[in-house]
């Protein structure tokens, strides 16, 4: 057995087998780390030991500003909280609960100094969806923002192995501020290996059971190494911010652990509408900015009230980049969006461009350190031209957490990313469609299944199905085909009525925001509901529109 740091064995236990690995591919001498490396130690340790800490690396919208050493300083007391008073030993994992705060950073590092496992939710989650994330990852801490804490708090009868919580942002006696106080600054980060799990990252898949992605502390360091370093190009005097949490591996790499590999710093921003991003630019002047394609749509028409002389690089990502936005984008602000594909599965982007090869309706080519093709649906690499199943492999790839779906998405070595694509010409990836029943509706991604069950739960609901929808503004619009109950009727009120109910049951950002009212659901003959005709007649509807 290979050297680790972990006390708490849980996630090398429940890796996949190793025979149902992706290929690992390191071609580039950036990609070759040490066998024992401690990813936080690289990313905020070593900023500091290069000069870098009377630097600014953080940002809050109130204008609090930490510097490289205030943020190592306040990770190494967390550090030390974790350790001394919570009783963390490497390998267990820990909840962390906020939205994007200077806090929840330090917070993050703290837990992989520790040798923690970092496990990010999302600030809308609800109980239950926090429950089923606590149990399939076995959690047994929690740093959680107290102003989130109700969920939680309602979640903990049904989690058995969460025991030790701690709140930032609250001013009691017990709070992560107060016991930080008595905390020295200085932490030895625990000698971690470079396999070791240092975050799980979940995304719901069509059925919407939760998967824990798990990526090892080289798998951080390279997510740094490769687009950002190849692609992106951002320089040290770049401030980032953007509006995709930290809990997302999008809003991670690109808003906290990206602009602090090269020295950089990055503005948190709580809440980031379009309004509010538009603001943050002008205020703050920042340089490089994340966001999903719908908001800079929604941005484009505003840009004039707000001088963005300082931004230059605009990165889209979790959902496709339609060519009228770039172009609505492009017309209005002069700069060339940054489009890109990744996956929690692999971490961050993996297919892209940069501004001078940007091209509408394409991706881009596989970022270096990555390779892609397209697969038939007999596992073959398909002719140029031809739509068929993208497939990756690089540094980076997908190991579930006990799950079966593994089978699924690993072949032959391969990542199958569940995206339908096809390449071009030039050799540019161009993206079509999901190829399962996940909606990409303004960057979230939301499984209908799991709305559907919520749905089920209201006593008028006999059937339903929920599917995408073509928006013009979204993307996808979360789609729900409702079959009610005798002695219920259809119409605004009840459509009103449902929506609010699944608000109340589910994050709120998965409601359904078209509700249409059918007296049947087309299934197969052995009762199987077949979403895939709802999609159809969804896209007939759009294009006869177009």
């Amino acid at each position: 057995m290979s050297y680790t740091s972990h006390v708490d064995t849980f996630a090398k236990d429940h890796l996949p087998p190793r025979e149902l690995w992706p290929e690992f591919i390191f071609e580039l001498p950036e990609l070759v780390y040490p066998d024992r490396m401690n990813c936080a130690t690289e990313l905020l340790g070593r900023a500091v030991d290069r000069g870098w800490g009377p630097r600014t690396a953080i940002v809050a919208a109130d204008g609090t500003r930490w510097t490289y050493a205030e943020l190592l300083a306040r990770a190494n007391r967390i550090a030390h909280v974790l350790v001394d008073d919570l009783g963390l030993v490497p390998g267990n994992r820990v909840l962390l609960r906020g939205t994007n705060h200077p806090m929840l950073a330090a917070c993050w590092f703290a837990v992989i100094k520790a040798g923690g496992i970092a496990v990010g939710t999302m600030p809308l989650l609800r109980a239950k969806e926090l429950t089923d994330i606590v149990n399939k990852a076995a959690v047994t801490h929690a740093l959680c923002d107290a102003r989130l804490a109700d969920e939680l708090t309602a979640a903990l009868p049904a989690c058995p192995t969460l025991t030790r919580i701690a709140y930032f942002n609250s001013g009691a006696a017990d709070g992560i501020e107060a016991r930080m106080q008595h905390k020295a600054e200085t932490f030895d980060d625990i000698a971690t290996a470079a396999d070791d799990t240092c975050l799980i990252a979940f995304t719901s898949g069509t059925t919407g059971r939760p998967k824990g992605t798990m990526h090892f502390h080289r798998d951080v360091l390279a997510a740094c190494d490769c687009w950002p370093r190849s692609t992106l190009c951002a320089r040290a005097d770049d401030l980032f911010s953007g509006s995709p949490p930290l809990a997302f591996t999008f809003g991670l790499g690109g808003l906290l652990l990206f602009p602090l590999r090269i020295g950089a710093a990055t503005l948190l921003l709580e809440k980031a509408p379009p309004d509010a991003l538009l603001a943050a630019i002008a205020q703050h002047r920042i340089g490089v900015l994340f966001t999903a394609p719908t908001s800079y749509r929604a941005m484009a028409a505003q840009v004039g009230h707000y001088d963005l002389s300082s931004l230059h690089k605009c990165v889209a990502a979790g959902e496709a980049l339609p060519a009228a936005t770039r172009k609505l984008w492009k017309d209005a602000t002069g700069i060339e969006i940054i489009d890109g594909i990744g996956t929690t599965e692999l971490l961050h982007i993996f297919i892209s461009h940069d501004e001078a090869h940007a091209k509408p309706g394409a991706t881009g080519k596989p970022v270096p350190g990555y390779h892609a093709c397209i697969m038939d649906d007999a596992g073959r690499p398909a002719p140029r031209g031809t739509i068929g199943r993208l497939a990756v492999k690089g540094p980076t790839g997908c190991r579930y957490l006990a799950d079966e779906r593994q089978m699924d998405y690993v072949k032959d070595g391969w990542n199958v990313t569940g995206d339908a694509y096809s390449i071009d010409e030039d050799g540019d990836f161009i993206y079509h469609a999901r190829t399962d029943d996940m909606i990409i509706s303004a960057g979230y991604n939301i499984a209908g299944p799991e709305v559907e069950d919520a749905l089920l739960m209201h006593p008028a609901v006999a059937e339903c199905g929920v599917v995408g929808s073509p928006d013009e503004q979204r993307g996808e619009l979360v789609k729900a085909f409702v079959v009610l109950k005798t002695g219920h009727d259809a119409g605004a009120a009840m459509a009103h009525e449902l929506q609010e109910f699944v608000k109340r049951a589910i994050a709120p950002y998965k409601y359904p925001r078209a509700i249409e009212f059918t007296a049947s659901l087309p299934r197969t003959e052995t009762g199987k509901l077949q979403r895939f005709r709802l999609r159809q007649q969804e896209r007939a509807k759009a294009a006869s529109r177009s």
